[in-house]
């Protein structure tokens, strides 16, 4: 019996072994299945219209805030809503980030961008520096003031973008061209302050007015006038901003000698414009990409964001550079910005009429 007996414990111990080795392997399985979820890797793609210095220090604060990947494609702005149209559905990309509201309008109208909904969002940002349906919202805002040539133009003789088409400047104004998206907003905002027919008339004395024909870029602007090419100029501050703060000598030599006049402080204010962002049609991580825009509308990031890049926070109580600061306060237009898009078609019509190149 005790043979018996004993024999009966071994077979019994061999079948519970049988029996465990299948458990205890799954177990492992489960295990390396539950460990490759944690650690696997969320990445955001992010196509943008700025260079890559000027965000990648708040790409890798949220990269290490988060635990997220970050693959920005920086390029021209109309070449990365040219790309965004042509991959479709089949785009990468989970938020575009371009300058001017003439193109995030145009964005939206081409269907690259979704509508997104966020608290957060909405109550950081007046309803002048969102699109009204979600589908962009302002991250930096500069300004397009009137610069002049100091001791060579007394400020005190042009106090409106209006006065631009008086005869005393025939001759004596530098601008960019009609192409140019940042002029089709300036134009747009001026149609909707004082109407298509006064606007134009505008736009014509202004032509009358220019110094030379328009070409290059804002920043060729400021130096054909401190060349004596101009007196005036019409260019956005992020470009004079980043002269004085630059590393190129001559850029700041010829900056410094640039003076600003702040247009139409006694109605509607100097017409303002913003660098915005937007969740991409094609998105596969939404969350994380309105995740990012929260964090781009954070106190840090507004802080550092318009420190480099010499522009305007969209956050009242973000402290400006001192750059901006040296220029003063000044009244703004408080337009909301979605009409510039919507009245860019409007505008280049305009333009073209009146004979601006």
């Amino acid at each position: 019996m005790k043979t018996a007996y004993k024999y009966a414990s071994i077979l019994l111990m061999v079948a519970l072994a049988a029996c465990s080795k299948p458990a205890e392997q799954e177990t492992d399985e489960n295990v390396a299945v539950t460990n490759k979820e944690v650690t696997e890797t969320i990445e955001l793609n992010i196509y943008s219209a700025r260079q890559e210095h000027l965000l990648k220090p708040l790409l890798d604060k949220f990269s290490a805030n988060n635990g997220i990947k970050v693959n920005l494609v920086s390029g021209r702005a109309d070449a990365l809503l040219q790309r965004l149209e042509s991959e479709g559905k089949n785009s990468e990309a989970d938020v575009f980030i371009t300058t001017d509201a003439g193109r995030l309008h145009r964005a939206k109208e081409a269907g690259v961008l979704q509508s997104i909904k966020s608290q957060s969002l909405t109550s950081k940002l007046t309803a002048q520096m969102r699109d009204p349906d979600g589908y962009w919202y302002g991250i930096s805002q500069r300004a397009r003031p009137i610069m002049y040539v100091k001791g060579r133009v007394d400020p005190t003789q042009i106090s409106t973008y209006e006065q631009l088409a008086d005869e005393q400047w025939k001759g004596k104004i530098c601008i960019r061209s009609s192409g140019n998206i940042y002029n089709q907003s300036l134009v747009a905002s001026m149609i909707e302050s004082n109407g298509e027919e006064a606007t134009e008339a505008w736009a014509r004395g202004l032509v009358a007015n220019l110094a030379r024909e328009p070409k290059g870029g804002d920043r060729d602007q400021i130096k054909a006038a401190v060349a004596g090419e101009c007196d005036l100029v019409v260019a956005n501050t992020y470009y004079l901003g980043g002269m004085l703060t630059g590393e190129v000598e001559q850029d700041r030599v010829t900056a410094e000698q640039i003076g600003i006049i702040w247009p139409n402080q006694n109605d509607r204010g100097a017409h303002i414009n913003v660098t915005g962002v937007g969740v991409t049609a094609a998105s596969k991580n939404m969350d994380v990409a309105v995740q990012f825009i929260e964090f781009m509308l954070s106190e840090e990031a507004q802080s550092h964001y318009a420190l480099e890049n010499v522009e305007y926070p969209v956050i009242n109580k973000v402290a400006h550079s001192d750059t901006l600061k040296s220029w003063g306060e000044f009244k703004a237009d408080s337009l909301t910005l979605s009409r510039l898009g919507e009245l860019n078609a409007d505008a280049t019509r305009l333009m073209d009429r009146a004979g601006w190149k």
